[in-house]
């Protein structure tokens, strides 16, 4: 099968590999990991995902579920392709496209002391941010697969990497101009 899986598929493949599960149930995995704010899967669009998932043969209604909620599971080909999904999006690098780094292009425009009150405002957000995911996570980590607190640990390093970058380019742009 010459399919590729988005992001938003990849995520609920490797949530029906975990165990079978209906679409209010992904739902719950997801809120309560953490993901949407970091995945592209909105609650309206899990069913369609499904649907989407079970015409092209990658899972499939498991027997003996509730009338009222379908309960899914991956099938063969749906495991394959899910597996060599998740070694692709492990093994490859792409690049981030965050809008900080359109600011940043276009800083030039502000004056420089209205560019480090911006930086500071996104420092104290990334702060707060650091505080909540790790508060989230302390509550998660137990009993969950260690791949879930895995992902809270790439978001926070990567909060607190920003935080560094953010602290260094304030300084930078406080620094005083060095002309000889």
């Amino acid at each position: 099968m010459g399919r590729e899986l988005t992001p938003a598929e990849l995520l609920v493949m490797g949530l029906l590999a975990e165990r079978p599960r209906h679409g209010y149930d992904l739902d719950q995995v997801i809120v309560a990991r953490g993901m949407r704010e970091w995945t592209p899967v909105a609650f309206s669009s899990l069913y369609y995902l499904l649907r989407k998932l079970e015409t092209d043969g990658l899972i499939a209604p498991v027997t003996g579920g509730s009338p009222r909620r379908r309960v899914y599971a991956p099938t063969s080909a749906g495991r394959q392709l899910t597996a060599e999904a998740t070694r692709r999006a492990l093994a490859t690098l792409s690049p981030p496209h965050p809008p900080v780094l359109i600011g940043l292009a276009n800083a030039p425009m502000l004056d420089p002391a209205t560019t480090v009150e911006a930086l500071r405002a996104r420092s104290d957000a990334v702060t707060a941010e650091l505080d909540r995911l790790t508060a989230h996570r302390d509550q998660q980590a137990a009993g969950a697969p260690p791949a879930v607190a895995a992902l809270f640990d790439y978001a926070l390093a990567m909060l607190d990497a920003e935080h560094g970058w953010i602290r260094r380019t304030i300084e930078s742009l406080e620094a005083p101009d060095v002309q000889s």
